[in-house]
């Protein structure tokens, strides 16, 4: 059911040539630039508002979202929706409060900004740190869960085929710099949109035949909140002594409105805002470009549970009626991580090729986006700094490509028999278990020194080695040592039988305990710090047409919470 028919390869084949000769197009256009590495790195003054904001949204999407957000949505529902539309909020809050700082101090990576403001060792240490986790966690994730889903959707043996075929296609747009990577994830946002659109289309005409409602979508969204009404509830109840399992592993995952006040703020932060592989779309513009690009792609945020979750409620309503019996079993199992291939697997002949083409245009934007932060980080703080300090901008240019090129090689080499085990933990906990960890401290270090002056290098280090070890302890040990039941959390009775804090709930812990150890380090250290950053409220003004957007994007946040509460 699963094969593909020549009107999907046409399709296919028209949109990678469509990719590819608009991307060979932009690097031609500016040539003449192609020594500079502010250009290259950053494609600096170049990039348009509606190139950085769909560049945000292509790398950010990808397959854990297609197959992963679907799942979840066939388990949970419409509350997994909380990272697309608190993203969009918190675009809001790095688009006044973040970019004028990165921008006025003329910062090109976060390691530069850290060096700045606090000093060498830690840059060192977070550079050092993120090209691990960019390699070894983000970069192989994305190739192996990329790799995995264009596969079973293809219905073929072709794994490895496929992950060349998405790593060449990423180094193919990659080594042209920033410029062709944000000019070609306008076109990667648009046929992943469209051809997501196109696969709801479907999902809610299956529904709505399903129940003899004829080919109609809003008849099929209808019967979807009619038939599963626990699927469209955005907060969680904390569960009773009464609780079914499936209730407690939905707020282990999403705990209710207390994830509000820690953990969902805390990733989304940390995530759009001190993030190398994200900021570094508006780091090469003005303040005006920057900001309007980072609101529009708080408007497309709105947009993604449309696309990558709806299909998943689909198929849970479409499974629970008795349709889709085959479809979403895996090794005997009824598996979640189904629900969006299930769907697919009913798209009409070329319509299959557009869907996999915008899970392909998914993958490989947001690969090209993780290796070029790869490549910048390396190149300009670790050997510019420290290896030739004397490099020309034409040969750091020639390095960040072999970079670019060896940092993917490495990626395919632990993808290739999935030395790292992505496919035992599933690629979302995987991701998690190692960016979930450190993201307290990162943030609680970055919070700070934006805005506290008196915050020194040895409370950030310390914040940062805390923040981890206390998100350890909360998430491993804290139940064992204190009980299940404290002033400060419950723990539930996960799937494997364990005692269990939820995750977002133990982010905002460790966050919190990190800025309290970080602001008493701070206080024993000098009273004026010559590190601290220079801020004025003139700043964070904001031109009337981004308070216009603002006010728009928080309205259609409030609508939606207040529909689904």
């Amino acid at each position: 059911m699963n094969s593909l028919v020549t009107a999907d390869y046409l399709v296919f084949i028209f949109y990678f040539l469509l990719v590819t000769s608009y991307g060979i197009w932009i690097y031609k256009k500016k040539k003449k630039k192609v020594t500079d590495t502010k250009d290259f790195f950053l494609a600096e003054g170049s990039l348009t508002w509606w190139a950085i904001g769909a560049s945000l949204i292509a790398s950010n999407i990808s397959a854990e979202q297609f197959i992963g957000m679907s799942g979840a949505g066939f388990t949970m529902g419409i509350a997994i929706a909380a990272y697309e539309w608190v993203a969009a909020i918190a675009l809001i809050i790095i688009a006044i409060w973040f970019m004028p700082i990165y921008l006025k101090n003329k910062i090109f990576t976060m390691p530069q900004f850290l060096k700045q403001r606090y000093n060498e060792s830690v840059s060192l240490i977070m550079a050092v740190f993120w090209l691990f986790l960019y390699i070894f966690v983000n970069l192989t994730s994305i190739l192996f869960l990329g790799a995995l889903a264009i596969n079973n959707l293809s219905g073929g043996q072709n794994f490895h085929l496929i992950m060349i075929v998405l790593a060449c296609f990423a180094l193919i747009i990659t080594l042209g710099g920033m410029k062709v990577i944000g000019y070609t994830d306008v076109i990667q946002v648009v046929v992943l949109i469209i051809g997501g659109l196109v696969t709801s289309y479907v999902a809610l005409t299956l529904v709505s035949e399903h129940f003899g409602l004829g080919k109609n979508i809003l008849a099929g969204f209808n019967k979807l909140m009619e038939d599963a009404p626990e699927h469209f509830r955005m907060i969680f109840d904390k569960p009773g002594e009464k609780a079914t399992q499936a209730e407690v592993n939905n707020y282990l995952a999403l705990p209710g409105i207390a994830m509000y006040a820690a953990g969902q703020w805390i990733a989304n932060l940390n995530y759009w805002g001190c993030n190398q592989y994200i900021t570094q779309r508006a780091l090469g513009a003005d303040l005006k470009t920057a900001r309007t690009g980072i609101f529009f792609a708080g408007f497309l945020k709105i947009l993604m549970p449309v696309i990558v979750m709806l299909p998943g409620i689909a198929a849970y309503v479409l499974h629970k009626n008795g349709g889709l019996q085959s479809e979403m079993l895996a090794n005997g199992k009824v598996s979640a991580d189904n629900a969006y291939p299930a769907i697919l697997a009913y798209l009409p002949n070329g319509l299959k090729g557009l869907s996999i083409a915008a899970l392909t245009a998914a993958i490989v934007a947001s690969l090209a986006g993780k290796v070029n932060s790869i490549s910048t980080i390396f190149t300009l703080d670790i050997y510019k700094k420290y290896i030739n300090k004397e490099a020309t901008e034409k040969k750091m240019v020639w390095l960040g490509r072999l970079v670019i090129a060896v940092a993917m090689v490495i990626a395919i080499a632990f993808t290739w028999n999935d030395l790292l085990g992505i496919s035992s933990e599933g690629g979302f906990i995987f991701i998690q278990k190692y960016t979930g960890l450190i993201s307290p401290g990162v943030f609680a270090m970055f919070i700070l020194g934006f805005f506290w002056k008196r915050t020194t290098g040895a409370a950030a280090i310390a914040g940062l080695i805390f923040g981890f070890l206390f998100s350890l302890f909360f998430m491993n040990y804290a139940p064992g040592v204190f009980g299940h039941e404290t002033w400060l959390y419950t723990a539930y009775i996960n799937s494997q039988g364990v005692y269990e804090i939820p995750f977002l709930l133990n982010m905002g812990y460790s966050f919190f305990f990190a800025v309290a150890i970080m602001v008493v380090i701070s206080l024993f250290g000098p009273k004026i710090n010559p590190k601290g950053l220079e801020i004025d409220k003139s700043m964070f003004k904001i031109q009337p047409s981004h308070t216009v957007l603002i006010v728009i994007i928080i309205l259609l946040v409030t609508l939606i919470y207040a529909k689904f509460w």
